[in-house]
């Protein structure tokens, strides 16, 4: 008898589709549309397919489902033109008293 037992890593892709994960982490990414170029490096690398480029118009442009992004910041970090920043969340922006 086998049992396979998952150690907290998603085993498989998208497997937070059925879960809303996107409060999780405490960092988000932001697109800056003017340096992104619709390369797509971001798309491939995501972990959970929370990023996608998306046409607008004659614009193209990646676009962040946060619903489920963790804020992993792979997508920041993976992108050739520094178009994604990753942005603290307000929650855990606090002022020293």
């Amino acid at each position: 008898m086998k049992i396979k037992i998952n150690l907290g890593a998603i085993s498989e892709p998208m497997q937070s589709e059925n879960l809303k994960t996107g409060d999780w982490g405490t960092h988000y990414p932001v697109v800056d549309k003017e340096k992104c170029t619709a390369c797509k490096t971001c798309e491939q690398y995501c972990p959970d397919l929370c990023i996608e480029v998306k046409e607008f118009g004659e614009e193209k442009y990646a676009v962040v489902n946060y619903n489920y992004c963790k804020g992993c910041g792979i997508c920041a970090s993976v992108c050739p033109f520094e178009a994604i920043k990753m942005e603290l969340k307000d929650i855990f922006k606090f002022e020293v008293c």
